[in-house]
């Protein structure tokens, strides 16, 4: 049984098999997930700072209502810094837990961003699975648009000894180079120096190999796929990263970039990316 104040900063949740997860309010931001094997399977940085402006680095930050800086918006939008409201939590019948959070508009986001919304961050996680989905109800008058990401650190041995498996053919942006389109010619994504690609009309489902295991990673109502790593010159520039952090993970993110989601008022948009460990 979890034992929870609703109004503590960091949620800790455990499995009746010892499956552990850990949430912070603040931006909703998954910082930790232990399957029943016992390995961590998403990195979190010890120098990431924690104070409410700045953003989580690590983990499973919430990029909503805007990519990056495509747009008007504050990079990577306002969710990943925003204090969440927990909504509900309890297990399952099957042995998961299950968990859900809340962010609606406020003066706050108004002013940068004047649509009324309301954000739900639903995580279930068990033994083997992390599911989180991001639904996002347009509750005002007007229509809206809107990119978003589960912009996940997946925590690996060796970045050099990683493999990304299922993005062979896909259509690309490559940030790091400026922007540039490209078609994805390996069968299986080596990371080498800085990769910061937008990968469209991705498959829903990819398979990420290290020497010693693998992690199947799933998607659905997110129509691209992010691999991001910062290679050790802009992981040297990164503050809030540990040195040679670079190599002990991988974000492989679900997101809407290339088609951004259009809301009706009154209509609803859900997305979900699924670790398989």
């Amino acid at each position: 049984m979890n034992e929870l104040d609703r109004s503590a900063p960091i949620l800790n949740f455990v499995t009746a098999d010892g499956a552990r997860l850990t949430v912070h309010r603040h931006g909703a931001h998954i910082s930790s997930w232990i399957p029943a094997d016992g390995r961590e399977r998403l990195y979190l940085s010890g120098r990431t700072d924690y104070r409410p402006s700045a953003a989580i680095r690590g983990g499973i930050p919430v990029i909503f209502p805007q990519f990056a800086a495509e747009g008007p918006l504050p990079k990577h939008g306002f969710a990943r810094t925003a204090s969440w409201s927990l909504i509900d939590a309890a297990a399952t019948g099957d042995g998961a837990f299950v968990s859900r959070f809340g962010l609606v508009d406020n003066p706050a986001t108004r002013a940068i961003w004047p649509q009324a919304f309301a954000v739900e961050l639903r995580v279930l996680f068990s033994a083997t699975r992390l599911s989180v989905s991001l639904s996002v109800l347009n509750s005002g008058d007007t229509a809206c648009r809107f990119t978003a990401a589960l912009h996940s650190y997946l925590a690996v041995e060796a970045i050099e000894a990683v493999r990304l498996h299922g993005l062979n053919g896909l259509r690309y942006r490559d940030t790091a180079l400026g922007g540039v389109a490209a078609v994805e010619t390996a069968e299986a994504l080596a990371i080498v120096g800085e990769v910061d690609r937008n990968y469209f009309d991705a498959p829903q489902a990819l398979l990420l190999r290290e020497p010693h295991g693998e992690l199947r990673i799933e998607q659905s109502g997110f129509c691209d796929t992010v691999v991001w790593n910062p290679g050790p010159a802009k992981a040297a520039q990164l503050a809030d990263l540990d040195p040679g952090g670079y190599q002990r993970f991988l974000c492989v993110e679900a997101a809407v970039i290339g088609r951004p989601v259009q809301l009706q008022p009154g209509e609803r948009w859900v997305g979900t990316q699924t670790l398989l460990a």
